[in-house]
């Protein structure tokens, strides 16, 4: 039956929230994305874009060196969120397309691509705490009037020790890439399948037809992803992605939960939408 399908793809959302719970301040521990040196030196030195984007590499590379035991563990939990994502997207079709076959197969597919994606990114995430190195720290005087610095020894009048930036080769530049792109692009996948399942929650009528303009909003505000702008606005939604993912989750693993406000059987006896789609079997074994 596809009930178990129901409890399965909960289950698998479950997990996904969990991951996500660990990889988020597992990477924030990390401060592997805020770049405060690299804009401070844009603001007063003209420079190429090039150049500042590869400081500010070498500046998140430090910082990883840093803290690679929380960034790698950060890495391999989005790496299992985007496995176990991908896995729930697989049994959500199992569980509802049998009566909502085309927005499902959207709502599934778009799942498993953003679950793809940030299993992707998890990867990146992973390879980059391997290969940043440990931070070195020098001896620099420095002249605070024309911003000059040159190495000093140690012991040396108004000298003062500084952590060295790491040498960035094209394999890191391309992971810190892939990273962020794949990332973003995960994210942005999960807020189009909200959307898409957005008008299949309506269709089951009830207290689901809240969730549904919710799941809309949200999906919505999601693709904000790519501005750097909305920084408030990522943190908003990940945070409401988590939830989400946590309550629905429940929804599919709590048979009862998914009777709450449901609308009562016609006087014909005709069942709703989703006890059509609880009481047909599977298709797959």
């Amino acid at each position: 039956m596809s009930t178990s399908a129901y409890r399965t793809a909960g289950i698998l959302l479950l997990l996904t929230a969990l991951a996500t719970a660990i990889s988020v301040p597992a990477r924030l521990a990390a401060d592997a994305d805020a770049t405060p040196f690299a804009d401070s030196v844009a603001q007063r030195m003209t420079m190429e874009a090039a150049e500042i984007a590869r400081l500010q590499a070498a500046e998140k590379l430090n910082a990883i060196g840093s803290a690679s035991l929380a960034y790698g563990t950060g890495g391999v939990a989005r790496l299992v969120g985007g496995l176990t994502l991908l896995a729930a997207g697989v049994f959500l079709w199992r569980a509802m397309g049998h009566v909502y076959a085309v927005p499902m197969a959207f709502v599934s597919i778009l799942l498993v691509a953003s679950g793809i994606a940030s299993a992707v990114s998890g990867a990146a995430a992973v390879g980059l705490s391997v290969l940043a190195p440990e931070p070195q720290t020098v001896t620099v005087l420095t002249s605070g009037e024309s911003g000059w610095a040159r190495l000093a020894q140690p012991g040396e009048p108004g000298s003062h020790t500084a952590t060295q930036l790491p040498d960035v080769d094209f394999v890191e530049e391309g992971l810190f890439g892939v990273r962020w792109i794949t990332g973003s692009l995960g994210f942005t996948l999960a807020g189009l399948a909200l959307v898409a399942l957005g008008p299949v929650q309506w269709r089951m009528g009830g207290i689901l037809r809240v969730t549904a303009v919710i799941d809309v909003v949200l999906g919505v505000a999601m693709l904000f992803i790519w501005l750097d702008a909305a920084t408030a606005v990522h943190r908003i939604t990940g945070v409401a992605f988590l939830i989400w993912l946590i309550l629905v989750g429940l929804w599919l693993v709590i048979p009862r939960l998914r009777t709450i406000g449901m609308p009562a059987p016609s006087s014909q006896g005709t069942p709703s939408p989703l006890r059509q789609a609880q009481d047909r079997p599977d298709p797959l074994p």
